[in-house]
């Protein structure tokens, strides 16, 4: 077995602590990997705080890995000691059903097994994430990260960039679309700067004038005032594509009327409670109303190769461990600037 250090939620009403615990010792086709970086998301406080039920605790969160490979088990092939690698949202999949098999694990028909807050598919023992020292992970389910991008940086592009990069690509968005992007926070701000590189007309809704030199700067050619009913109505069926970000309950039939004819609306948030929708906001202009879920192991590692491509990472705050139940209570007040990445490092400083 090989001791990890974390932070850990020991129930859904405590703050994040340190916790020891065991990885287990690599099998043939595994990978160790020695944490260096882990972004902070959104889910992981619904997670620690039990929120999607269903928790089990202790709990290490964190899916958003950056760190370099210390072991590999004799079959790995893909990956040797010293490689900088990733681990984002998945840590294995069944790999039989047709999603599966079209490399879409994301939708895998029994259920993919996060990399925390899941079982393992073979000994049933509890997933447990990056805010850790060390991980032994599948190396089907571990990805490359391009040398010329900063790795802390790419933490979040392995959820907040996959999020955003799967459906813009699904949907086919490049030149000559315009997209529009519904929320400015970790999620609509990789949403700007990947439909930027795409070469779509890149559109920000805000409730908030202060954000646009922001939008601008990550990428937006126009930002709308959302509560500007006359400003809305100025891009009345004009849009292929709205990517919304919003977790919060929000009106999505304002927006659904800004698509054209065969225009899509893709849904990235979970709102507590389920939106309501004027059928004739869809039928008048065979309009969609779609959701979209992180992405596939390919189809990460083509993010990731893009981004490369594109000079695209996530605007970060590098935070000490000790410091995550500060960012958490942070991001409940969506103070920060897009995303917190932990310095794992700091595990090193806690010697309680």
């Amino acid at each position: 077995m090989i001791p990890a250090s974390s932070y850990a939620a020991p129930d859904a009403r405590a703050p994040l602590g340190p916790y020891h615990f065991q990885r287990r010792d690599p099998r043939p086709s595994d990978v160790v990997i020695q944490i260096l970086w882990c972004g902070v998301c959104h889910s992981d406080i619904h997670q620690v705080r039990d929120e999607w039920g269903r928790g089990e605790f202790p709990m290490v969160p964190g899916h958003e890995i950056v760190g370099r490979v210390i072991d590999a088990g004799h079959d790995v092939k893909k990956f040797s000691p010293g490689q900088l690698v990733g681990v984002g949202c998945m840590v294995d999949s069944c790999r039989e059903c047709p999603s599966c098999r079209e490399g879409l694990e994301q939708f895998c028909e029994k259920g993919f097994t996060g990399t925390y807050a899941s079982k393992d598919r073979q000994d049933g023992t509890p997933t447990q994430g990056g805010y850790s020292s060390v991980i032994v992970v599948d190396e089907a389910f571990v990805l490359r990260i391009p040398d010329n991008l900063e790795p802390a940086a790419v933490a979040p592009l392995l959820c907040a960039g996959i999020t955003t990069y799967s459906p813009l690509r699904h949907w086919k968005i490049g030149p000559g679309s315009k997209v529009g992007v519904v929320g400015l926070g970790g999620l609509g701000h990789m949403a700007l700067k990947l439909a930027h590189a795409f070469g779509a007309q890149v559109v920000q809704f805000t409730t908030s004038p202060s954000k646009k030199d922001d939008a601008m700067r990550l990428g937006a050619d126009i930002v709308v005032m959302s509560n500007d009913k006359a400003a809305m109505k100025e891009h009345a069926s004009t849009f292929d594509f709205i990517l919304d970000t919003v977790s919060a309950p929000h009106d999505l039939n304002a927006y659904l009327q800004l698509l054209k004819r065969d225009g899509t609306m893709t849904l990235l948030g979970l709102p507590d409670t389920p939106p309501t929708v004027h059928g004739g906001a869809l039928l008048f202009g065979r309009r969609q109303l779609a959701g979209s879920l992180i992405g596939g192991i390919a189809e990460t590692q083509e993010m990731l190769d893009f981004c490369a491509d594109h000079g695209i990472v996530s605007d970060i705050e590098v935070i000490a461990i000790q410091d995550i139940n500060q960012a958490y209570e942070r991001m409940l007040r969506s103070d920060v600037k897009y995303r917190f990445v932990i310095d794992m490092a700091s595990l090193s400083k806690d010697t309680r």
